[in-house]
């Protein structure tokens, strides 16, 4: 087993390498952040409600697979797309972390299911399928879509689409905030050039709701939605003083075609099998996707020099929606049909204050304004690097197997 001690080597915002043992500790401390439920849950070892999370390994799925274990006593199967480790280089950190969880499943006594591959085409659709049938009873209670990517190829065309980070209309110049390679801070003007051609609706075909739409139309094909079967999307509409680039612009406009697309299943689930389908928007998180949107960096940042302890995180947010659609918790929507995870964030008080922040943002004045400590922490941590309690000057073992299913 190939041993290495690693540090941080990064290009902005995106690291070469992954910590294995800082992976599972992050893991192990997202689930011991996740509340226990008041009540354990009723299912006893080995059974439980059957739930597929696509986009588990990362950010809000990845917190929603731990919450799901956690509040509800999930089994299942999880659904991401990750790299395995090579003589150069470690395995994405995705796939350290997918091995922690399982781990956890496994000492839960929780029979989850791990597979790698790409969640757009029909292949891993057939994959989840013939398991639902075979090791899970044939039907499914839960499904969470959480898929953040940059291109998706059509199953039915054979097409590749690929998703672009722009506003719609015009020009969008916004502060964003950058290190430089010694982590030094700087707050910089940059302007995105305004979508063109079809650049906003190859962004829809990748980040709206067409594959999630896909996954229930061909579970509902083999008959393996249960009665009462639910499922929710994870989505996130943010502050104003992003929405130029992001709600406003192309991955608005896919996360409106997401919307869209949970009304028109949850028509359909009501009819068929008595269930339903919901979007949960949920609140600011330092994740993989969001570092490289145009200011989100900058307002995350201010949003933490804001609210400090008080931000919820990704783990708690959905502990609160698996509540919510077990029935735990009164299922919450607002007037468009959305579960709001996002509250404590979009207060008019904590906007206002974010906001102030936002225009006196300077590189001179922004170690004063945000919590600059906490958010590089924070990227780090999507490695595995500066998590508590790891000893980075040790060699660790890089070559972590990806967990396997046994009958």
């Amino acid at each position: 087993m190939s041993e290495r001690v690693l540090t941080p080597r990064n290009r902005g915002f995106l690291f070469l390498d992954s910590h294995p043992a800082g992976c599972e500790q992050l893991v192990a401390d997202m689930w011991q952040a996740c509340p226990a439920p008041a009540a354990p849950a009723a299912a006893p070892e080995g059974a439980g409600p059957v739930a597929l999370i696509i986009g588990s390994s990362a950010g809000y799925g990845l917190a929603a697979t731990l919450a799901g274990l956690k509040r509800a006593g999930i089994r299942g199967i999880m659904v991401s797309f990750e790299k395995a480790p090579t003589e150069r280089r470690t395995a994405t950190a995705g796939w350290y972390r997918t091995a922690a969880t399982a781990d956890i499943a496994r000492t839960a006594g929780r029979d989850l299911v791990f597979l790698n591959g790409d969640a757009f085409s029909d292949t891993m659709k057939d994959q989840v399928a013939d398991l639902l049938e075979q090791r899970f009873g044939g039907k499914l209670d839960y499904l969470i879509y959480s898929v953040a990517a940059p291109r998706r190829t059509d199953p039915d065309t054979g097409t590749t689409y690929a998703s672009v980070l722009k506003p719609i209309g015009q020009a969008n110049r916004t502060k964003t905030l950058l290190f430089d390679d010694q982590g030094v801070p700087e707050v910089r003007e940059v302007e995105t050039e305004p979508a063109e051609g079809d650049d906003v609706e190859q962004t829809v075909a990748v980040m709206g709701g067409a594959d999630w739409e896909r996954w229930i139309d061909h579970l509902a094909g083999r008959d393996l939605l249960g009665d009462g079967f639910a499922t929710a999307a994870l989505s996130y509409i943010g502050s104003p003083l992003t929405a130029a680039i992001y709600r406003q612009g192309t991955i608005g406009a896919a996360k409106a075609h997401l919307e869209a697309t949970a009304r028109t299943l949850n028509e359909l689930l009501e009819k068929t099998v008595g269930g339903r389908a919901v979007t949960s928007v949920n609140g600011a998180a330092v994740t993989q996707s969001s570092t490289a949107i145009p200011g989100i960096a900058l307002y995350t940042g201010l949003l933490r020099g804001v609210l400090g302890e008080a931000m919820v995180p990704p783990v708690r947010q959905l502990a609160a929606l698996w509540d919510q659609l077990i029935g735990a918790a009164p299922l919450t929507l607002d007037d468009e049909g959305r579960v709001r995870l996002d509250n404590w964030e979009l207060t008019d008080d904590v906007q206002a204050a974010v906001a102030e922040r936002w225009e006196a943002a300077t590189t001179n004045t922004i170690a004063d304004l945000a919590d600059l400590s906490w958010f590089r922490a924070e990227v780090q941590r999507l490695y595995g690097f500066s998590v508590p309690g790891i000893d980075y000057t040790a060699a660790v073992a890089t070559d972590i197997p990806w967990p396997t299913h046994m009958p």
